[in-house]
C-alpha cells in the first residue's frame, strides 16, 4: 500500500477527556473544531457524546451544523465565530447557540432569531475576538435580561503557568462577570483547566489536550503514524540526497523513502531536524521533505521494515513541532486526505 496509516485512538481521546474532567466540579465541555482537530469531528463527537460530554465548540456555523448531523438533538453545540452575516439558516436549523463577539452581532442574533439561545464571548486581553469591557458593560443589563446560555472568555498564555497574563485576565474576567450568578461561566480551555480550580468557573472546554497535546503532559497519545517504504537505494559517501543536494552522505548509506511529505501535512520545515523509526531504531531524516516524499537513513538497521514510523510511541505530535518550528496543533489540524484512516475505537 502505497498510502501512509494513520491510526487514531479514540478510546484514548475519551480517555483523555475522563482525566480533564476529574481535575473540575462544574461541566466539561470538548472542542471540536477543525473537523476534530484534523482527527475527524463526528467521530470525535460521538465518542465524546456517549462518554457524557453535554457541550461542544466548533469555529464557524458551518461546522456546527455538520456536528449537528451526527450528535442529533440533545448536546449543545457553540459558535466561537457567533452570528455571521449569512448564518442564520445554519444556526437556526443546526440549534447552535453562537458566541456574540460584539454588540452588532447581538443585534443582528435577537433581530433575526428573537428567542434563539446565545451565549457571549468577552475580550479580557488577548484582543482576538469578543466585547472589551466598555462595550460589554454599556450591553450587560440588556444581555443578562435575555439569560445568555453561557459567558465565556479566553486565556492568552495559559500553557506558561507563571505568565502574569493568567492571572490580569481571571482578574478582568471577574470583574466583568462577578454578580451574574446565574449564567454559566467559562475561562478555561486545556491548560486553563491545569491552571486549577480558580479559572475553572462552571465548565471548562478542553480542546487540544483530549487529542494527546501539549500543555497536557499526562494525556494518552492519540496518533500514529506509519509511512510505508516505497524503494531503499544503496548510497556512495559524498553522493547528495533529495533536492538542493542539502544532505551529502558522509559514508556508504542505504536511503529509505517513504511515502508522506507537506502535501500531507509533514510539513518542510521539520526537515532534517525529524527522525523516523523501525521499531525502537531510529533512522533520522536526511535531505529536504518535498511534497511526497521523505528521506531517511536506514544504513544501521539489519533487516529492512515494510514502514517506519514518524509519530506514535517514541515520538509525539509536539516533538514532530519541535523539529518544525511549530506547534502540535498546526501538524495535527494539517494532516492531509491521502492517509489511510484506521480509527482504534
Amino acid at each position: 500500500m502505497t498510502s501512509a496509516t494513520l491510526t487514531i485512538d479514540i478510546r484514548a481521546v475519551v480517555q483523555n477527556w475522563h482525566a480533564l474532567d476529574s481535575l473540575s466540579d462544574g461541566e466539561t465541555g470538548a472542542v471540536v473544531k477543525a473537523d476534530g482537530y484534523g482527527l475527524g469531528a463526528g467521530i470525535v463527537g460521538r465518542a465524546l457524546a456517549t462518554a457524557g460530554a453535554r457541550s461542544f465548540f466548533v469555529a464557524t456555523a458551518g461546522e456546527g451544523q455538520s456536528l449537528r448531523h451526527t450528535l442529533g438533538q440533545g448536546p449543545d453545540i457553540y459558535v466561537f465565530s457567533g452570528h455571521m452575516e449569512g448564518d442564520l439558516e445554519a444556526i437556526r436549523d443546526g440549534h447552535l447557540i453562537p458566541l456574540l463577539n460584539s454588540v452588532d452581532q447581538m443585534l443582528r442574533h435577537v433581530e433575526a432569531l428573537p428567542g434563539h439561545p446565545f451565549g457571549i464571548q468577552l475580550d479580557t486581553g488577548m484582543n482576538r475576538l469578543g466585547m472589551e469591557p466598555s462595550e460589554w458593560f454599556a450591553v450587560r443589563d440588556i444581555a443578562f435580561a435575555q439569560r445568555p446560555a453561557l459567558i465565556m472568555s479566553h486565556l492568552a498564555c495559559a500553557d506558561e503557568p507563571d505568565h502574569p497574563m493568567n492571572a490580569h485576565q481571571l482578574e478582568a474576567f471577574r470583574s466583568m462577570t462577578d454578580g451574574l450568578d446565574e449564567v454559566p461561566r467559562s475561562l478555561a480551555a486545556t491548560g486553563g483547566t491545569l491552571l486549577g480550580q480558580a479559572y475553572h468557573f462552571d465548565m471548562t472546554r478542553p480542546g487540544v489536550g483530549l487529542y494527546g497535546g501539549l500543555p497536557f503532559v499526562d494525556a494518552r497519545p492519540v496518533v500514529t503514524l506509519d509511512l510505508p517504504i516505497i524503494q531503499v537505494r544503496e548510497v556512495t559517501a559524498g553522493e547528495p540526497v533529495g533536492y538542493g543536494n542539502s544532505w551529502i552522505a558522509p559514508r556508504d548509506s542505504h536511503i529509505a523513502t517513504v511515502s508522506g511529505g507537506y502535501a500531507d501535512g509533514l510539513i518542510r520545515a521539520m526537515g532534517a531536524g525529524a527522525t523516523l523509526f523501525a521499531g525502537d531504531t531510529p533512522c533520522p531524516v536526511v535531505g529536504r521533505v518535498s511534497m511526497d516524499l521523505i528521506t531517511a537513513d536506514v544504513t544501521d538497521l539489519g533487516q529492512m521494515p515494510d514502514s517506519l514510523q514518524l509519530m506514535g510511541r517514541h515520538q509525539s505530535v509536539d516533538t514532530i513541532a519541535d523539529a518544525a518550528g511549530t506547534i502540535g496543533y498546526e501538524i495535527l489540524t494539517s494532516l492531509g486526505a491521502r492517509y489511510d484512516r484506521v480509527y482504534d475505537t
